[in-house]
């Protein structure tokens, strides 16, 4: 990360920043509104999607948001990656105020914070190669030469498992599972401290499910990544994350640690979740294998 870039404009340290570790992502009383197409100009119809969410996203650590469709988890999780401007309350990246983000802050959170998007199939390019797609990053943000790119896409294709000889190939050529491996490889091609995963395997078949998140849990732990998992499926959140937000109706209505919200969950919709949501895991979690 360039220290030229990030001291651009003034620091604003964070409530937080003196914890021994400052969180890569700080989310302080957030709040999203979005604004409808019904209603008039003087009484518009207002969504309320997120409403005063504080969060913590620290080095090294998973955390899970799981919630029903429409609770508020992907508005969540566009803030963090930049996406998405808060309509009140501050973002802070590494004890940095980034709320009102000037281009050079979202290019370095660009860098840091990686996204793996539910369907594979749009993500991708269609028309691009997937060595093209893996160096498209590193191009963008002026990583390396000619030579350190090839050898960065050798790498990425190995650590995810799949052969070189889909450096050649279109996503349309490939399986899901294949394609998922490759969006997963352009998330890391630029070593990011963070990859926020959004419903990354709900587009594919439940056998191949297994396989994404093995590798994922792999990939964390040898990169030493964070990760903000999301999710429906509240037995897979607890699978694969340390800490679980769960949200309704833009509120984070229950947080704690993945034993803690299992075992000792304190809010009826976390109990009704728990109770009522068929799980999405499969008997090959944890044995790995191709997808």
């Amino acid at each position: 990360m360039s220290e030229e870039v990030m001291n651009s404009a003034p620091v604003q340290e964070a409530p937080e920043a003196k914890d021994e570790q400052t969180p890569i992502i700080f989310l302080d009383d957030i709040k999203v509104t979005f604004r409808t197409r019904t209603g008039s100009l003087l009484h518009p119809n207002l969504v309320h999607a997120v409403r005063g969410l504080t969060l913590k996203l620290m080095p090294g650590e998973t955390i899970g948001i799981v919630g029903e469709s429409g609770c508020g988890k992907s508005t969540t999780a566009n803030v963090m990656c930049g996406l998405q401007k808060p309509t009140s309350g501050r973002v802070f990246f590494k004890g940095k105020d980034v709320t009102n983000r000037t281009a050079a802050d979202r290019r370095v959170i660009g860098r840091v914070i990686s996204v793996v998007f539910q369907d594979p199939a749009t993500a991708l390019n269609a028309r691009m190669t997937v060595q093209d797609q893996l160096m498209d990053p590193m191009i963008v943000h002026k990583v390396g030469d000619e030579a350190y790119r090839r050898n960065r896409v050798n790498e990425l294709i190995e650590m995810v498992g799949l052969p070189a000889s889909v450096l050649e190939a279109l996503p349309g050529q490939m399986s899901g599972g294949q394609r998922q491996r490759v969006a997963i490889a352009r998330a890391l091609s630029l070593k990011p401290d963070a990859i926020i995963a959004d419903e990354p395997t709900s587009a594919l078949d439940v056998s191949v499910r297994a396989q994404i998140l093995n590798l994922l849990m792999d990939l964390k732990k040898e990169l030493g990544l964070a990760m903000v998992f999301i999710s429906h499926d509240i037995q897979t959140v607890r699978y694969i994350s340390d800490r679980i937000v769960v949200m309704n109706g833009g509120l984070a209505v229950e947080e704690g640690t993945a034993e803690q919200v299992f075992n000792n969950p304190k809010d009826e919709y976390t109990r009704l979740l728990l109770g009522a949501a068929p799980s999405l895991l499969h008997p090959d979690l944890g044995k790995g294998g191709a997808a």
